[in-house]
């Protein structure tokens, strides 16, 4: 027994050496990458950032003390927000807040627009309390709950058309982790933007599914056993991509993979989101054939807390975005023009 136990304190010492010195690498490599992304890349942006090095280099994953600088600069600004135009909108939101309750107090928020009720502050509210709970920053009390609400509320009034919708607090909340309150903003609107989360957070309906109907293209290519899997029992990609798409995985993933994720999102746009997903469904395969609706439904809205970092991107990069010769923005065409002309027989995704 006292060799037995020997063994294991000398296996378990092993094994926390090994940890100690990845760990301790993956430090180097960061150190290492964030001397080349300040010295570098980020003085020659323009010049660099389609570079195959650079590309490669990106696709490990930013430094944390560049990432919100990456991130800001790959998203861009078309918008042309100022940090004085987010203080406007901000004024705007806290003077709606406080008519608001002014009115829903009086009458119960008779007459007061839906747009209104979803823009309000007990909404927002409601989900800055879901939004990474275990962190304990976002909720009331912590140190970013402000900001958040901030953001929110200023975007609410920036973009009535689309109002405030659940998801966009985990989207805010990334961003302000990595960035200054009105830089968070800046990004936080421009990516919203983007013609897939516009499509998605003003439930565009018709935009939704031509992207759901690309993905199964991608996703029968790829995975062609899985995918028949899944259609013979009628599962559609809306019970799980709507979730993954509307926090951009922030909600589904650990948030430090969540951060590569977006990492790589930024450098390829909205293709690398339908590409993560065909990696998450490349690394469950197996499980998930064993599988029937329920479970699958289940499994995919709450992922495995344990999914790593090297596991995930090995799949991710084994996923192949070339349908015969096509390429995601050109199967996407091709899907639009399809659901136009009404033949949705020349379309795989669209068959019944």
């Amino acid at each position: 027994m006292v060799a037995e136990a020997k063994k294991r304190e000398i296996k378990e010492a092993y094994k926390r050496k090994k940890i100690m010195k990845e760990r301790f690498k993956q430090e180097e490599n960061i150190a290492s990458a964030m001397v080349i992304w300040i010295n570098e890349i980020l003085p020659n942006w323009e010049v660099m950032r389609s570079t195959r090095r650079v590309r490669e280099l990106w696709w490990q994953g930013l430094p944390p003390s560049v990432r919100g600088k990456v991130w800001s600069l790959a998203v861009g600004n078309e918008l042309n927000i100022t940090p004085e135009l987010y203080e406007i909108f901000l004024s705007r939101a806290k003077e709606r807040w406080k008519s608001f309750s002014e009115t829903s107090s009086e009458n119960d928020t008779e007459g007061v627009s839906v747009a209104d009720r979803e823009a309000s502050l007990e909404l927002i509210k409601l989900d800055i309390s879901r939004t990474f709970p275990s962190l304990y920053i976002f909720q009331k009390g912590g140190p970013y709950h402000d900001v958040l609400h901030s953001i929110l509320g200023a975007y609410t009034c920036y973009r009535p058309d689309v109002g405030y919708v659940q998801g966009m607090s985990f989207i805010a909340a990334v961003l302000i982790l990595n960035l200054e309150e009105a830089d968070a903003f800046i990004a936080f609107a421009n990516l919203l933007n983007k013609p897939c989360q516009l499509a998605f957070f003003r439930v565009d309906h018709s935009m939704m599914l031509k992207y759901f109907a690309t993905f199964e293209v991608f996703f029968e290519e790829n995975l062609s056993k899985l995918f028949l899997h899944f259609k013979s029992y009628s599962l559609t990609p809306d019970i799980y991509l709507i979730d993954w798409i509307f926090t951009l995985y922030s909600k589904s993933l650990p948030l430090d993979l969540a951060c590569r994720v977006w990492d790589v999102f930024c450098r390829d746009g909205e293709e690398f989101l339908f590409r993560t997903g065909l990696g998450i469904l490349r690394l469950y395969e197996d499980i998930l054939l064993q599988m029937d609706f329920i479970h699958i439904a289940q499994f995919l809205t709450k992922l495995p807390e344990d999914i790593t970092s090297e596991k995930l991107f090995s799949c991710i990069a084994a996923i192949q975005m070339q349908n015969s010769t096509k390429k995601w923005t050109q199967v996407f065409a091709s899907v639009m023009k399809d659901i136009k002309e009404g033949d949705k027989n020349n379309s795989p995704a669209l068959k019944s």
